[in-house]
C-alpha cells in the first residue's frame, strides 16, 4: 500500500516509517498538519496514519477538512487522549479507526490492513493491481502471474507496486530512488539495477512474453 504518516513526534513517526517500510509499503510523511493536508489532497494513499495533536493545523480539523472536500481515504488517528469521550469525538470527525499511545506496532498494522480493505469495497483505490497476467494482492502482499505465486523481499514488492501503478510509463532512477528507496539524492551505485535485475528475474523468466522492459537512457517501463 501507499500510506501518509503525519506525525510530529520523531520518535513515533522513525518507529511507525521504519515498521512500514520493512513490511514492503511505499510511505510518505509529514510533521504537521498543513503539510499533511497538502499531501493528502494531491497524492493518492491508500490509508493515512495520523496523530491528533499536530503543530499548524490540528488532526481533527484536518480531517474535517479532507472529509468536507469528499476526500475518503481511510484514516488512523493516533493519539495520547485515549478515553471515550475523545475517541468518540476523533470518529466523527472522520476517523475510520482510533488508536491510543503507546501502542504496538503488530496492532497499528493489522488496524491499518482493516480500515484499507473496508475502505476499498466500492472504492477507486484497487487492492489488488494487474498488469497483463500479473497481479499484485496490496493486502495479501503476494505477487502471482499467470497462477503462479512470486515470492518477493519487501523492497522488490514496492518496486513492482511502484512498476505497476505507473505501467505503461517510463521510470526514472530518479523516481525510484525517491519512491522506493527514500533517497533524495543519488548514491551512486547500481543498487536499482541489481533490484529491477532480481526483480525482472522473477516475473519474467520462463514465461512467453517479458513485461519488465529497460528503456535506454531513460529507465524502466512495465508494459501490459
Amino acid at each position: 500500500m501507499r500510506i501518509l504518516v503525519i506525525e510530529d513526534d520523531t520518535q513515533t513517526a522513525d518507529f511507525v516509517l521504519k515498521g512500514l517500510r520493512e513490511d514492503g509499503h511505499t510511505v510518505d510523511g509529514a510533521n504537521d498538519g498543513r503539510e499533511g493536508l497538502f499531501l493528502a489532497t494531491t497524492e493518492q494513499y491508500d490509508a493515512i496514519v495520523m496523530d491528533r495533536m499536530l503543530p499548524a493545523l490540528d488532526g481533527l480539523t484536518m480531517l474535517r477538512t479532507l472529509r468536507g472536500a469528499g476526500n475518503r481515504t481511510p484514516v488512523l488517528l493516533l493519539t495520547a487522549l485515549g478515553d471515550v469521550e475523545h475517541r468518540v469525538e476523533g470518529l466523527r470527525a472522520g476517523a475510520d479507526d482510533y488508536l491510543a499511545k503507546p501502542f504496538a506496532y503488530a496492532e497499528l498494522s493489522a488496524r491499518l490492513d482493516s480500515i484499507a480493505r473496508r475502505g476499498n469495497v466500492g472504492g477507486s483505490e484497487p487492492v489488488r493491481l494487474k498488469v497483463a497476467d500479473l497481479e499484485l494482492d496490496l493486502l495479501k502482499r503476494e505477487a502471482i502471474r499467470a497462477g503462479k505465486r512470486i515470492e518477493l523481499q519487501p523492497r522488490e514488492f514496492r518496486l513492482l507496486e511502484y512498476l505497476m501503478r505507473h505501467a505503461g510509463r517510463v521510470v526514472t532512477r530518479t523516481m525510484l530512488l525517491e519512491s522506493v528507496w527514500d533517497y533524495h539524492f543519488d548514491p551512486q551505485t547500481n543498487v536499482i539495477d541489481v533490484h529491477v535485475s532480481r526483480l525482472r528475474q522473477k516475473i519474467d523468466h520462463g514465461f512467453e512474453r517479458p513485461l519488465l522492459q529497460t528503456v535506454r537512457g531513460a529507465g524502466y517501463r512495465l508494459d501490459g
